[in-house]
């Protein structure tokens, strides 16, 4: 898109794509030390007790030493996409979504290898992060197809793996007749 090297100013190839000079310079800082490991120690907490919310997870820093208010946890943990578990009402009721989607592998028998490939993905916990790592399974065989690893912390890094390696495999296998999704936040 916007190339240093042209011969074009930057203001004038940011004037042609529509985009900020500001936003062309930002970098973005990423999460401090102290987040991260406020995120670590969080995680872990989670993990072994999962219905913990905000204001619980709150009082767990304030007994070890760390002083961190609500809205900062809250925003920590929707960062790492954790959310307490607990009832939640009208449990029998189907849910508001605009499109229920179907489950494919329904009626069908899996019989052959590279019928149907699942995909799971989840984090590692890191010293600087999160480390992504995914699979491509055969459903049939239990083999595994492709696996991954990324450093990107991002929300659409699930997507972004999920297109990734679906794209790269599917021109190799062409008798591919399904595949599920299982996204998972383990640690």
């Amino acid at each position: 898109m916007v190339n240093r090297k042209e011969t074009l100013s930057i203001r004038c190839q940011c004037k042609l794509v529509s985009v900020n000079r500001g936003s062309f310079y930002y970098k973005p800082l990423g999460e401090t030390e102290e987040n991260l490991r406020i995120m670590r120690l969080m995680d872990e907490r989670y993990l072994n007790h999962p219905t913990k919310g905000v204001i619980r997870m709150r009082d767990f820093l304030l007994a070890l030493g760390i002083v961190a208010n609500h809205k900062r946890v809250r925003r920590l943990l929707r960062l790492m996409d954790l959310m307490a578990i607990y009832p939640k009402k009208n449990l029998s009721r189907l849910g508001q979504a605009k499109y229920i989607r179907p489950y494919l592998l329904k009626d069908l028998k899996i019989v052959r290898p590279n019928q149907v490939w699942a995909i799971d993905i989840t984090y590692i916990p890191m010293p600087k992060g999160f480390l992504y790592l995914t699979a491509i399974i055969d459903v049939y065989s239990r083999y595994v197809v492709n696996s991954g690893t990324s450093y990107f912390i991002a929300k659409t890094i699930k997507c972004f793996l999920y297109v990734s390696y679906l794209e790269t495999k599917s021109l190799q296998v062409v008798s591919l007749q399904a595949y599920t999704l299982s996204l998972c936040s383990g640690g």
